[in-house]
């Protein structure tokens, strides 16, 4: 089982479909809106913006359970992070990713690894479905090593 065989919806509604993603790479981050890190949200987009047409999806993932900074509903989250932040990037339901509640996909994306510590922690997994690299919080979407990685994994 890798991360592309779990099932979370979509923001919107209905599947995220994540099997859609198989031979590409993503970039899954767990994201609020109300949180000091919110503005990697224009970093996440430029990334994406700039690798989506070599097989890089970024994938926001919308978490209320670090310090209530993600409490609006679906339509209030995609319409700040278009407003905000012109996200065009998938955004899924908001669920759960740490505790007894942890959503399928942070259990795949975690396996023995621990905790979520904060926002805005990102996987990046490989076109195989593999994870290949966790960044903490406070590495930003233009950090060199994590830019690296990605141009390391890039079908395309």
């Amino acid at each position: 089982m890798t991360v592309f065989d779990v099932d979370i919806d979509a923001l919107t509604g209905g599947s995220a479909r994540l099997d859609q993603h198989r031979g590409t790479a993503v970039l899954v981050v767990n994201v609020a809106s109300k949180c000091g890190m919110t503005p990697q949200y224009a970093g996440l987009q430029a990334l994406w913006a700039a690798r989506r047409d070599r097989g890089l999806t970024v994938l926001g993932v919308p978490c209320n359970q670090f310090g209530d900074q993600e409490p609006g509903s679906s339509i209030e989250i995609g319409e700040f992070c278009a407003v905000s932040y012109g996200v065009t990037f998938p955004l899924t339901a908001k669920v759960e990713v740490n505790g007894p509640g942890r959503h399928p996909l942070y259990r795949e994306l975690v396996g023995d690894g621990g905790d979520i510590q904060w926002n805005f922690e990102k996987f990046l997994v490989a076109p195989d479905g593999q994870v290949a690299y966790r960044f903490e919080p406070g590495v930003s979407p233009d950090d060199p090593e994590l830019v690296a990685a990605v141009e390391k994994l890039l079908p395309r």
